[in-house]
């Protein structure tokens, strides 16, 4: 049986509902097919529960993408404030926690309850364990999913990335960019923890569970926050964020103590030199795991001005070369996708294809640590809607 639309959606996560909520109030018909049996599960899973919606900070310097630029007029079209004026419409309670990311006070079920409410408002089909075969285009798009066929004058690819695949997660989004002519910067994983080498895991991975704040840089990319040990390596916020800016064999250079000079009172004419005093002092600033730690492998063997200067620089200066990532199957988020230079930054429609739309992760845009993603998947999906 063959069913049609004026618009065909893939994919019925955040960009895609986003983008048939838009649609819908402009009068289109839409079709939403979903292959998993539960929409938005993506936002369900986030935020520990309660989805950071957004962040009141996104701007296209929060994006990383091949073209900087590409983002700044969806971001500009659909802006946080929008998103929160739905969420308030809906009496969704929300709070601020840090950074400007915003939080569902109760639950992410509230997010996807109001995106599923206003589908129905205006009239949205949103069909689930519907997999998607295989799409053909012969003035229109049609989508074959075994017995039935779906046909849109529009198509709008809202796939997402490879990250958490368990969730359903593929690389169909690129096979349909690649079918259709289209460049595909290579998908990576994004916002995801380090694995170490047999040497650093030795070393550190005892202390699983031993936090403390840090600024990780690649390169002139750097970001301060929270680093977390874990049984496998390096994690917390500060290590996802920075892992979106790595490639394989980057060194990534930790400062452990930022800010605080550690040893800058045993230079001090007078002050005690000794194990003790050394010890002392990075206690104050490390958790006490940590410093005794630093302390076995890097031991101060003299008391002289520059062995501690020696040790202040290690401290603030710490290289690693991560083994790897923990891959996919924890990446938050995929970096690369569809090349965003094949695509309008106003509507994100095909150049080389009318009709055919890219929305959210599967495109080569990936956002920071904190509501950025979501931003994007408001705004892609928002400027999409408005065209198709």
């Amino acid at each position: 049986m063959k069913y049609h639309s004026d618009v065909l959606i893939l994919g019925a996560g955040a960009a895609g509902l986003m983008c048939a909520i838009e649609a819908g109030k402009r009068g289109r018909s839409v079709t939403v097919l979903e292959s998993s049996n539960r929409a938005g599960q993506k936002i369900l899973i986030s935020g520990g529960g309660r989805c950071n919606f957004t962040n009141n900070e996104s701007g296209a310097d929060s994006y990383i993408s091949s073209n900087p630029h590409f983002a700044k007029s969806a971001l500009a079209r659909y802006t946080p404030e929008k998103f929160v004026d739905m969420v308030e419409r809906h009496r969704i309670a929300w709070h601020e926690k840090k950074l400007g990311q915003l939080f569902c006070d109760r639950s992410a079920q509230d997010i996807l309850t109001m995106l599923e409410e206003e589908c129905v408002r205006v009239g949205v089909r949103v069909k689930l364990s519907t997999q998607v075969k295989e799409v053909r285009h012969d003035g229109q798009f049609t989508a074959v999913t075994g017995e039935h066929e779906f046909a849109g004058n529009s198509l709008v690819v809202a796939t997402g990335g490879l990250s958490i695949p368990k969730m359903g997660a593929t690389g169909f989004g690129y096979e349909l960019a690649r079918q259709f002519g289209l460049n595909v910067i290579e998908p990576r994983p994004a916002l995801v923890a380090f694995t170490l080498n047999a040497a650093d895991t030795k070393r550190f991975c005892d202390l699983t569970g031993v936090s403390t704040e840090v600024v990780a840089s690649v390169g002139k990319q750097s970001f301060r926050e929270k680093m977390l040990i874990t049984h496998h390596g390096f994690s917390g916020p500060a290590i996802l964020q920075i892992s979106s800016y790595w490639m394989p064999g980057d060194k990534v250079v930790l400062d452990l103590a930022p800010e605080q000079p550690v040893y800058g009172h045993l230079l001090e004419s007078g002050a005690r030199r000794d194990a003790a005093a050394a010890g002392a002092a990075l206690r104050e600033v490390l958790p006490i795991r940590l410093a005794e730690r630093w302390m076995e492998l890097y031991p101060l063997k003299k008391w002289t001005n520059p062995a501690f200067e020696e040790a202040e620089r290690a401290l603030h200066h710490f290289e690693f070369v991560p083994a790897g990532t923990e891959g996919f199957a924890k990446a938050e988020v995929t970096a690369g996708g569809v090349d965003t230079d094949e695509l309008s930054a106003k509507t994100m429609e095909a150049a080389k294809v009318p009709g055919l739309f890219f929305v959210g992760e599967v495109l080569d845009v990936t956002g920071h640590l904190g509501g950025y993603n979501f931003q994007w998947a408001w705004a892609s999906g928002f400027s999409a809607g408005q065209a198709v």
